[in-house]
């Protein structure tokens, strides 16, 4: 019987969680990120906390603050953030070989000339890319991307379609470790020029567990302990941390995290959010949301 009550509560409280209008990118306007019902776009702000969230959050660090992976200029001479290019029906497409070659999907990944690839060509690290077709609505996601003479190879990669919900496979992992996309949780300047970001974000943990829960679909750990965080695992700032001394720009973020929050898409520094660089981005302002310590959040039962 105490489930069903859960159930039903937790169903009507995602009834009165409004949706937010897709957001478009300014290259491809025609095209939703997502459609307006995907998770990625569902307010939870008035969802009710999940059972275990105190240890889940202390296990990320409680006095740890925010760290936005992302800003204008140059950090070691690389960009800082995850870019995206917006391609069409006409960018050539290349063959990628694939390190991970059972969980990859079989289709050629179109690559401008100059494709961006984070950190830069060569760099240390994730080295994401992020290609989206603006004729055909489709998103195409890389990691570990690098060019081998005249070919292209990778870790692994992932494509979806933008007006479909459609998850990946259960148990394929994607360009991110929890099989998730990675571009619907970039904090994008567009955005915050406009005065809202109307979706959730993307975030890094050092230690998962080995688990997902919806919408991520892979995990990436070996660990079992329950007070670790599952991939897919969904935060938020509460309700009652105030937002009006914080600057415009992390004012912005700081409220999409209380109405949507973030989601856990891959293991890496504690409490880092990702964005796609812009030189638009002010980071001072950026650099105030590391005010935000981790015994700001709570996890969100989603359902």
């Amino acid at each position: 019987m105490q489930r069903s009550v859960l159930v039903v509560a937790l169903l009507a409280a995602l009834a009165l969680a409004p949706a937010a209008d897709a957001s478009r990118l300014p290259g491809a306007p025609r095209c939703p990120v997502f459609p307006r019902d995907s998770a990625w776009n569902q307010r939870v702000d008035r969802l009710p906390v999940a059972a275990g969230s105190a240890r889940i959050v202390a296990s990320i660090g409680l006095e740890r603050g925010l760290h936005p992976d992302f800003g204008s200029g140059r950090y070691a001479g690389r960009p800082i953030g995850i870019p995206y290019d917006v391609v069409s029906r006409r960018t050539r497409r290349s063959r990628v070989s694939f390190e991970y070659a059972g969980e990859f999907d079989r289709r050629r990944y179109p690559m401008p000339r100059g494709v961006h690839i984070e950190g830069g060509a060569g760099a240390d690290g994730d080295r994401h890319a992020i290609l989206v077709d603006r004729d055909a609505c489709r998103l195409y996601e890389l990691f570990a991307l690098e060019r081998a003479g005249t070919r292209w190879r990778a870790g692994s990669g992932a494509t979806w379609s933008l007006r479909s919900n459609r998850l990946r496979p259960r148990g394929w992992t994607s360009a991110d470790a929890a099989g998730l996309p990675i571009l619907p949780g970039l904090a994008r300047y567009d955005e915050v020029r406009s005065g809202r970001i109307d979706h959730a974000l993307r975030f890094t943990v050092s230690r998962t567990r080995r688990a997902f829960v919806f919408p991520a679909r892979h995990f990436a750990s070996s660990l079992t302990d329950p007070a670790l965080p599952r991939m897919g695992e969904r935060l938020r700032l509460r309700r009652d941390y105030p937002l009006a001394r914080l600057p415009r720009q992390a004012r912005v973020v700081a409220r999409a995290l209380k109405e949507y929050g973030m989601l856990v898409a891959d293991n890496g520094s504690d409490w880092y959010v990702s964005g796609a660089p812009s030189p638009g981005w002010d980071n001072d302002a950026l650099r105030s949301l590391g005010g935000i310590r981790g015994a700001d959040f709570e996890v969100v039962e989603t359902g």
